[in-house]
C-alpha cells in the first residue's frame, strides 16, 4: 500500500497551497482571469441591449458576480493589495 504524501488527503486536494507556482498554474490563472473579465464585458454589452428591465437587471448581476470572481482571483494573488 502506497502512503500518501503530507499534506494531501483522500479526496485528491491539497489542504495547504503549495508554495511555488508553476508556469501551467500561472497559465491557468491567466486563462481565469480572462475568461472572467470577456464574461464581465460580455454581460455589460447584453445588458446594454436589452429592452426588458427585468433581463438587463439579471444580466447585469450576472456580470457584476464576474467581475466578483476577478476580483477574488487578484486578492487571493495580490492579498496585500486587498
Amino acid at each position: 500500500m502506497q502512503q500518501q504524501p503530507q499534506g494531501s488527503t483522500q479526496q485528491g486536494y491539497m489542504e495547504q497551497p503549495p508554495h511555488v507556482l508553476t508556469t501551467k498554474d500561472l497559465l491557468y490563472l491567466n486563462d481565469m482571469l480572462a475568461w472572467n473579465l470577456l464574461a464581465m464585458k460580455k454581460a455589460h454589452f447584453a445588458a446594454t441591449q436589452c429592452q426588458d428591465a427585468e433581463l438587463k437587471a439579471e444580466v447585469e448581476r450576472c456580470g457584476q458576480m464576474h467581475q466578483r470572481h476577478y476580483e477574488q482571483i487578484l486578492a487571493h494573488l495580490n492579498p496585500q493589495h486587498y
